[in-house]
């Protein structure tokens, strides 16, 4: 943890309400975005509008970004986040009708469900990378492979009780990291 916080104190905090540092920005994360963006929703178009207004979101919500909560790349694509919920709400607000009633409201559920799943992926991922190697591969090894602790612990030589506690102490640190992330569990 003093090592993510070290880490952010070394960062400058972009100021967002200057043009130079939101072009900076933009020029930096923009592709990104809208790689992600149109992964998610399935349409240049709205790939662009989104980004637009993730930058949007970015400029007015600037006082709010802290660099020592998560890096600029994180909280933008937390916003990217809401702004891709929020374009797949409005655009069920106003479906197209190009497919049958049944089959438009099945595909909605579909992509929602995509949205999300990849969403939680991805601070699940951004999550772990903050853990030490030894919490990280307990909590891998255990509970997203499902393995026993007995044949991890023979795995890694070291005693069972020492991976349980990697595991639990992991899982602690696995919270505070989503905290700071600003993911609520």
């Amino acid at each position: 943890m003093d090592r993510t916080r070290r880490r952010g104190a070394d960062r400058a905090r972009p100021d967002l309400a200057r043009e130079d540092e939101l072009r900076a920005a933009y020029d930096a994360h923009a592709a990104e975005l809208h790689r992600y963006a149109r992964r998610q929703l399935g349409d240049d178009g709205a790939a662009r509008d989104v980004v637009q207004e993730v930058f949007l979101r970015a400029w007015r919500a600037a006082d709010r970004f802290d660099p020592e909560v998560a890096s600029l790349r994180v909280w933008l694509f937390a916003i990217a986040r809401n702004a891709v919920i929020d374009h797949e709400r409005g655009r069920r607000v106003r479906p197209l009708r190009l497919l049958p009633g049944d089959e438009l409201s099945a595909l909605a559920e579909s992509e929602a469900d995509f949205v999300d799943d990849v969403v939680v992926g991805w601070v699940l991922e951004e999550a772990l990378r903050r853990l030490s190697q030894e919490h990280r591969t307990a909590l891998v090894e255990t509970y997203l492979r499902g393995r026993p602790h007995d044949q991890v612990a023979a795995e890694l030589g070291v005693p069972v009780g020492t991976v349980r506690s990697r595991v639990f102490y992991g899982l602690k640190a696995l919270r505070l990291a989503m905290d700071e992330i600003g993911v609520q569990l």
